[in-house]
């Protein structure tokens, strides 16, 4: 029975794991991994440094570099697992569901070789604060 393992990262102990914040909204898409804590940043890019134009911030390719670009970052300082926490606008006008750009954060995280741990929804709930618009019965389409 051979001790020594050729490849130590992949065991189940020998992670070293990150936090991934990505918001998606519909004008961009923003993803800050910082370590385990919470409380040092290791990378951050955004779907605007990526491209030109204003309207591509929040396309699906602009968040798969942003990923690309931060997941580099964070593989250079060690990190080979994460935790993806994501989160769209939300509150009381905001809509509810991430951008186009969330799903595709994720899928580039992963083909850079990052182990994802656990996907978590971390949207703002509104709790009965502001009366929403609309008026007493709804918008009329």
């Amino acid at each position: 029975m051979r001790r020594d393992n050729p490849r130590p990262d992949t065991r189940r102990g020998n992670l070293r794991w990150g936090i991934a914040y990505i918001y998606s909204s519909y004008n961009n898409t923003i993803i800050h991994i910082t370590d385990i804590t919470g409380t040092e940043t290791i990378g951050r890019a955004s779907g605007g440094q990526m491209v030109k134009a204003d309207r591509l911030e929040s396309s699906p390719t602009a968040a798969m570099n942003a990923a690309k670009k931060v997941a580099e970052i964070a593989k250079d300082k060690g990190i080979n697992g994460i935790h993806v926490k994501i989160r769209a606008p939300g509150g009381h006008n905001g809509p509810m569901n991430p951008g186009p750009g969330a799903q595709a954060a994720v899928r580039a995280l992963s083909r850079m070789g990052l182990k994802i741990g656990i996907i978590e929804d971390t949207t703002p709930i509104p709790h009965g604060g502001c009366r929403p618009k609309g008026g007493r019965r709804g918008r009329r389409v």
